[in-house]
């Protein structure tokens, strides 16, 4: 479920996966199949990526359709 969230939110934010892979250090490769959901994306990925769409975790792991930045 997350890896289409990651996609839909990645093209909602007008950004290339060579963007968002440079954002998270690491291979447009790699981001590739996280976003193809043929690799787990890690916690520490999904917290930089939950921090860089202002939404929680629980919208990209798709515990929530609210997509709206997580309450203090």
């Amino acid at each position: 479920m997350y890896f289409q969230r990651i996609r839909d939110l990645r093209e909602d934010h007008d950004k290339t996966q060579q963007e968002i892979a440079a954002y998270l250090n690491m291979h447009r490769s790699v981001y590739r199949r996280y976003e193809l959901g043929q690799r787990e994306l890690p916690l520490w990925a999904a917290i930089k990526l939950a921090d860089l769409y202002r939404t929680s975790i629980d919208y990209l792991a798709g515990r929530t359709d609210n997509a709206g930045p997580p309450r203090a």
